[in-house]
């Protein structure tokens, strides 16, 4: 294939923030179900995590693009049928339109062995969990089978909760999130998703998968086939002779990117901005961050999350926010909402050492502040404490005053 473009890391940059909506300011009055979305129509998807150290990680992104807004509206959205949760990035919320395109990974056995051997094996148990949902309406898996027996290597799943999983891979049962514990809710797709979504027509695998590829590339701004690939979680085997059909149509273009190894590949019709006013910090599960290897070649950032890292061995900390400020990762920072003492806790402040930043320190501190104080309101919590920790913690305090 024939690259028709050349983009300089900066060109890439600009085009991969403003496809995820980085390039329009944030609402300035209040936020509205128009504005996620518009915010879905950016990210295509939203990844979802039980960490709950700062604030439930499926907010971060909204914050990020929207800044404050009512914390209820991804739980208003999903009970309204606008977006709906399945296996897309991990679990993800997903607009409902894209259920169509998402029915050939429905039909394929699950990812995880151990999900279908209970389908084989115990297909009676399987047919009498879809039944008792069908007659008791929403459940969770602790309410279908509360655990009696000690933990296994299942993660602690019993069949019964193996049998729910295979059930919401399939797409016979659909799933809401409990507000109290998070918790999912099992109900019959009926139930949660719109007649519409339900009865739209389901495409061929080829077909769907050539749209999210689409969809995948969109969202990106550009990418490469690795990149393109993790968006859906499609295998690159999948995905290759699917692009390679849509550059030789035109649907897309393959491009060079400078310091890019491989290829990249973006839509006819790229955005570019000039340039990019960006302040954000960015979920780790945030779609300009989560595939790390991307980071390293868009952003020069070398990123890992070190939750599951023993605390003697953490570099950087315990959740820790890529700060991003213009169209550039500029810190890493962090964080913690202390509940207790309504307090936002910065546990660390790291500036990156690339070229220019040491020199920005104190510009990077003050941004930074502004967005920890819209952060700190959001969250309600009454005041910001700096640990004096990491190499822009000197900045941070002393901006703070």
């Amino acid at each position: 294939m024939t690259a028709t473009r050349r983009l300089t890391i900066s060109q890439a940059r600009r085009a991969a923030l403003a496809a995820q909506g980085f390039h329009r300011e944030r609402p300035a009055g209040q936020v509205h179900r128009r504005h996620l979305r518009r915010a879905f129509d950016d990210m295509g998807i939203i990844q979802i995590d039980s960490v709950n150290v700062l604030v439930r990680s499926q907010e971060l992104p909204l914050f990020a693009r929207l800044g404050p807004h009512d914390r209820t509206l991804i739980p208003s959205a999903t009970s309204a049928g606008d977006i709906f949760e399945y296996w897309v990035h991990e679990a993800s919320h997903v607009p409902a339109s894209q259920h169509r395109l998402l029915r050939w990974r429905m039909s394929q056995p699950h990812a995880w062995k151990g999900v279908n051997r209970i389908a084989n094996e115990h297909p009676g148990l399987v047919k009498r969990v879809l039944s008792a949902i069908g007659e008791s309406g929403p459940i969770t898996a602790g309410e279908l089978s509360p655990r009696t027996s000690p933990k296994t290597d299942w993660w602690d799943w019993d069949a019964a909760k193996a049998a729910l999983e295979f059930l919401f891979w399939k797409g016979e049962v659909a799933a809401t999130r409990r507000a109290t514990d998070f918790a999912r809710l099992y109900d019959l797709p009926e139930q949660v998703l719109p007649a519409a979504a339900l009865q739209a027509e389901t495409p061929d695998e080829s077909v769907a998968r050539e749209e999210l590829i689409r969809q995948a590339v969109r969202h990106l701004g550009v990418g490469s086939i690795h990149d393109i690939a993790d968006y859906h979680r499609q295998r690159i085997t999948d995905v290759k002779p699917h692009l390679e059909n849509l550059v030789r149509t035109g649907d897309l273009v393959a491009v060079t990117v400078e310091g890019w190894q491989q290829p990249g590949y973006s839509s006819r019709d790229l955005y570019i901005p000039r340039a990019v006013h960006a302040r954000a910090f960015l979920s780790p599960f945030d779609p300009v961050v989560w595939f790390r290897d991307r980071d390293e070649r868009l952003f020069d950032f070398t990123y890992r999350i070190e939750i599951y890292t023993p605390a003697a061995k953490r570099r950087y900390g315990y959740y820790v926010l890529p700060f991003l400020l213009g169209d550039r990762i500029v810190g890493r920072f962090d964080l913690k909402a202390d509940r207790a003492r309504q307090v936002l806790l910065v546990q660390a402040s790291w500036v990156e050492d690339s070229d220019d930043m040491p020199a920005r320190r104190l510009e990077i501190a003050s941004e930074a502040i502004e967005e920890l104080e819209t952060m700190c309101a959001w969250l309600g919590l009454h005041q910001i404490e700096i640990v004096e920790r990491g190499s822009l913690a000197k900045e941070m305090r002393t901006v703070s005053g």
